[in-house]
């Protein structure tokens, strides 16, 4: 069963946490009592990093995106920090990670594939002030996801989409989080309608400040069973501009399909 927008289409238990049962109903296991649901969730194991390779997208999977996988430039989740440790799962997804901490997790990143003008090409230096700042935001006007696949022991898939929704229930007003070397300003999170993908899927969009200016970030987290994948877009051409840009539509599908 989906949902997405982090609107849950099961029943909630009370304090807002999902029981075992209801989690079982939701991914249509046939178990009815609860101790076969806890067995049932207990024997779910993650995927190897084998196995997440063979899933993740790679080069030529996706029409109009170039796939690069990240290397040692990714960075390691110890060092991720949060103004308000309520707020820290956006602060690892904000950074290329997953909400939660997984039993195996990797990395892409899927760049929009922008073609060349075709007409002669000026040089930089030789184009009036107006035209050289008009040229550099058409360069720029591009989305660049970071697509991190990880893969969870038992519930701790669902359990990284709730970190999700917590976190947007609690970090409404902003935080200010990342690496020491890439920390981030966030002013505002506001939850947005997520794509509906996988077993269940949530969106959000964070608006960061640097250095007084102000900007959009995009983010969707899915769910394909134990597994998660977590894409985060941003487009700088777009945030100098004002134009409005999303989480591309074609990755997520391209991704989709290979989770299914």
């Amino acid at each position: 069963m989906k949902r997405s927008s982090g609107v849950r289409t099961c029943a909630l238990a009370a304090g807002g946490v999902l029981s075992l049962a209801l989690i079982t109903g939701c991914s249509d296991a046939s178990s009815t009592d609860s101790s076969g649901t806890t067995r049932a969730a207990s024997a779910v194991k993650a995927l190897s990093t084998g196995e997440l390779k063979q899933r993740i997208l790679a080069q030529g999977e996706v029409d109009g995106y170039k796939v690069n996988a990240i290397g040692e430039a990714a960075p390691t989740r110890s060092t991720v920090k949060s103004s308000d440790e309520k707020c820290r799962p956006l602060a690892y997804v904000l950074t290329g990670l997953a909400p939660a901490d997984p039993a195996t997790e990797i990395g892409r990143t899927v760049r929009e594939d922008k073609k060349d003008p075709t007409d002669d090409a000026t040089s930089l230096d030789d184009m009036a002030d107006g035209k050289f700042e008009s040229a550099l935001k058409d360069s720029l006007n591009l989305d660049i996801t970071s697509l991190d696949l990880s893969s969870y022991d038992g519930d701790g898939a669902q359990q990284a989409l709730k970190a999700v929704e917590d976190a947007l229930a609690n970090c409404a007003t902003g935080f200010t989080g990342g690496t020491a070397a890439d920390k981030q300003k966030v002013t505002k999170v506001t939850a947005t309608k997520a794509s509906g993908s996988g077993d269940e899927s949530v969106a959000f969009t964070a608006v960061t400040d640097m250095d007084g200016d102000k900007g959009p970030l995009h983010v969707e987290v899915v769910r394909y069973g134990n597994t998660v994948a977590t894409y985060f877009t941003m487009n700088i051409g777009a945030m100098m501009t004002g134009k409005t840009y999303t989480v591309p539509t074609a990755v997520i599908k391209a991704q989709s399909a290979k989770l299914k």
